[in-house]
């Protein structure tokens, strides 16, 4: 994995297409680990007696440190090289799947699936401003294509971990991992990153810091700061202290606030994140009862939607050139919220007939937020490009997967309670839990698995299956509120003359515009 001095604008030639394919199979191995986690949760709860919000930590962690490392990556990579950060996210990769396997409890199964978030975090750092400079003219409809590696990589890895069965010792899904990350390995040996178009077009460094500016700084140090402290204990003052000099000293530096567009983007991408990483993250378990019912595995689900997000994001140009990214944006934040709920309330087949609208909202998110942030803030760099995928997995992390969980003990007990204290008080925990949202009572499983008879286990399940419905009902308002968020994008744009890419001085692309039936840049 080499670096590469010269100009790397150009997607010539055979280098460049391996380079591409392996950044492509980079981002199927970390779906990997985010598909096999979500299919053995259960089984991990079960085994080390697991609480719904500690489920939810553990799906957390899996994608915070993803966001910090991709933030903070995206400050020196244009001075390491993409090539030994790819190294890097290799070794993380290989060697959290091999702590996950050797795991003996919650903290243990903490710390290796961190390991694998920091290698998947340093490979999304690389590989969207590789793939922005490789194809410059066209970078909306490229970033998608890449990004259909991550719906790819759940099938694959769903169909796979499915079909070796309840019977398959968990440690052998786990191993799956191990089958991507090899190849990328394998694809990326010996070739050549381009160097960023920002360094290319001479902005300094100094210049991309402040097209995110403090705001930007503030959002996201204070999500991290949060979660870190909360995990190693840290005293809340000393949080505030920590990420008061971090920001502090940010702003000196930059002395700029930060474009408000992009601010205004970095604050859309929380719910966009939670409504599709976050579903996903719970999409499983919460689909458990339904599936059963038509004797299909639960995982079924989110392999069926991910499948949908993979053939349609290798369409993405025709339909971005059509309805333009902030468009497309807007319908896809419908049809996500009507799947949403839909899921929550139908039952049988009609299961599917609800997934397949989810699936159909959430394929373009990703992707043409990248390519909006890309196509607007070209002076950013990696840092905005980056940045903007770092928020929306810090805030799923530290807050969609656990409030989701939240969500659903506090509904599980509270309804258990109500509907019947006896058992209530046979099955709930001595000692509540902490969380970054206080702390709660949880049931205790394993009371469950062993003071409880097959008629209460039943009006458990029950419970826990209208909670998981609630869930999905709660997660529904964050694409409510973006569709109203791109709406009023679209609408300044209007005003504005139009959609309209933004292109460095003296970059090699011309500026496209979205008016009527007129090119844009998903189109070359």
């Amino acid at each position: 994995m080499n670096d590469q001095r010269g100009n790397g604008a150009s997607n010539d030639g055979a280098g460049n297409q391996m380079l591409f394919w392996g950044c492509f199979m980079a981002l199927v191995a970390t779906a990997f680990s985010f598909v096999v986690r979500g299919l053995v949760i259960d089984e991990w709860a079960a085994e080390f007696n697991l609480s719904d919000t500690q489920k939810g930590e553990i799906l957390g962690v899996g994608l915070w440190p993803f966001a910090v490392t991709i933030v903070l990556f995206s400050l020196v990579i244009d001075k390491i090289g993409y090539g030994k950060a790819m190294v890097f996210a290799f070794a993380c990769q290989v060697g959290g799947c091999a702590l996950t396997i050797f795991a003996e409890g919650y903290e243990s199964l903490y710390a290796a699936t961190l390991m694998i978030a920091l290698g998947n975090g340093t490979v999304e750092a690389v590989i969207n401003p590789v793939v922005a400079t490789m194809y410059a003219r066209e970078k909306t409809k490229w970033l998608s294509i890449l990004h259909a590696g991550w719906p790819g990589g759940l099938v694959l890895g769903g169909i796979l971990a499915i079909f070796l069965g309840t019977d398959v010792a968990w440690e052998w899904k786990v191993g799956l991992m191990f089958l991507p990350a090899a190849i990328y390995g394998l694809m990326l040996v010996g070739r050549h990153f381009p160097v960023q178009e920002r360094v290319q077009a001479g902005v300094s460094f100094k210049a991309m810091m402040q097209e995110a500016g403090v705001i930007s700084c503030l959002i996201i140090v204070g999500l991290m700061v949060a979660e870190v402290g909360r995990f190693f204990e840290v005293p809340p003052a000393w949080q505030l202290g920590v990420g008061a000099v971090l920001v502090i000293a940010y702003g000196v530096y930059v002395r700029s606030l930060g474009r408000f567009m992009f601010i205004f983007l970095v604050l859309i991408m929380m719910p966009l994140a939670i409504t599709e990483l976050g579903t996903d993250s719970w999409i499983t378990p919460l689909m458990t009862a339904e599936m059963a019912r038509l004797e299909l595995h639960p995982g079924w689900v989110l392999v069926y939607t991910s499948l949908i997000m993979m053939i349609l994001r290798f369409f993405a140009g025709p339909i971005v050139h059509r309805l333009s990214p902030l468009g497309l944006l807007a319908v896809s934040s419908l049809l996500a919220m009507i799947g949403l709920l839909s899921l929550s309330a139908t039952t049988g087949l009609m299961i599917l007939v609800a997934a397949t609208i989810y699936g159909f909202g959430k394929t373009f998110f990703w992707p043409a937020m990248l390519g909006v942030v890309s196509e607007q803030f070209p002076g950013g760099g990696a840092l905005t490009l980056n940045l903007i995928s770092g928020v929306g997995v810090l805030c799923v992390g530290i807050i969609g997967t656990p409030f989701l969980g939240r969500v659903q003990d506090e509904f599980t007990n509270t309804t258990l309670e109500e509907r019947d204290p006896i058992l209530y008080q046979k099955v709930v925990a001595e000692d509540p839990k902490a969380s970054l949202f206080g702390k709660y009572v949880a049931l205790d499983q394993g009371k469950i698995e062993t003071v409880t008879s097959e008629a209460e286990k039943k009006t458990i399940a029950q419970i826990s299956e209208e909670a998981g419905k609630k869930g999905l009902r709660t997660v529904a308002i964050c694409p409510l509120i973006m569709l109203i968020c791109y709406l009023g994008l679209m609408l300044y744009f209007r005003a504005q003359g139009g959609y309209k890419a933004q292109v460095l001085t003296g970059h090699a692309a011309e500026d496209e515009k979205f008016t009527g039936g007129t090119e844009g840049p998903g189109e070359g």
